[in-house]
């Protein structure tokens, strides 16, 4: 049977679809269906090196959209996503559509520095209709000035009323060099009570093993990049929250916060390896 992800997708105008893109891979990890054959065949290289690609990359958007489910029915109706990449494939837009009714009045903001990522998104936007609530920044996450002062930013999110900001398996792209306590603290000071923070992160956890040293590896992949990638504990991850009230269940690893379904044997390999927590600022 022919997998349904190897057909290709419109492609937005400009867009190399013979080079492999961060955002698709990620896209195809994810199931999605904004990928072409060189994202799948990169996707795959990297699947057999580090088979808990996927299913890491699964549990983490499972993580996102619990998150962005809990925040709505709390009463939050803002979201900014840093990093978003490709917004398909069960991403903040599609969970809301999914929660509110069709005359809800939530925004949306992704933010991605990758033109890749911003084109796909643009059209999936405008071909979903949801141009007048959801829009896309070309931005790096790590300038929190250029992404808080953005027109689209500003055109979509009132700073005054709580906004759900998602860093959703981005922040080890934020190395020691970056000052991730400074970035983390001038999105969380924009912010008014009652928002929340998400945030999921790469790290060895508690893992051992083969699947350890697959994720070595991994890291060690990207350090030859231009996006290197820096993992971090969980005393490390912490402080990144300030004085924000982490919600229940605190810190743990992806699966494990606020579940709604069994994980499988693979799933459960894929567990040690990475962190997640939401918390809520004070003042309401």
């Amino acid at each position: 049977m022919t997998d349904q992800r190897d057909s290709a997708p419109r492609a937005p105008e400009g867009v190399d679809t013979e080079k492999p893109s961060a955002a698709r891979i990620y896209d195809w990890y994810l199931g999605g269906t904004q990928n072409w054959a060189v994202d799948r065949e990169f996707g795959r290289r990297m699947e057999q090196q580090w088979p808990l690609v996927r299913p890491g990359s699964k549990q983490n958007r499972e993580f996102m959209n619990r998150a962005v489910r809990a925040a709505l029915r709390a009463g939050i109706r803002q979201f900014i996503d840093l990093g978003s990449g490709v917004p398909t494939a069960g991403n903040v837009h599609e969970v809301v559509e999914a929660e509110l009714p069709e005359d809800h009045d939530a925004k949306v903001v992704y933010v991605d520095y990758e033109p890749v990522a911003v084109a796909h998104a643009t059209l999936i936007l405008e071909e979903g209709m949801a141009t007048d609530w959801a829009g896309i920044v070309q931005a790096d996450m790590r300038d929190a000035k250029s992404v808080l002062r953005a027109e689209e930013t500003r055109r979509l999110i009132d700073f005054s009323q709580p906004v759900c900001l998602i860093m959703a398996a981005v922040l080890h792209f934020v190395g020691p060099d970056d000052d991730p306590d400074g970035l983390l603290a001038a999105y969380r000071d924009a912010l008014a009570p009652g928002s929340w923070l998400a945030i999921s992160q790469m790290s060895e956890g508690d893992g051992s093993g083969q699947y350890l040293e697959g994720l070595r590896w991994f890291v060690e992949q990207y350090r030859k990049t231009s996006n290197p990638v820096w993992l971090r504990n969980r005393e490390e991850i912490e402080p990144l929250f300030g004085d924000w009230r982490l919600l229940e269940p605190g810190i743990v690893h992806l699966p494990d916060w606020r579940p709604d379904r069994k994980i499988n044997a693979l799933e459960a390999e894929a567990r040690p390896f990475a962190w997640c927590a939401v918390a809520a600022k004070p003042g309401l």
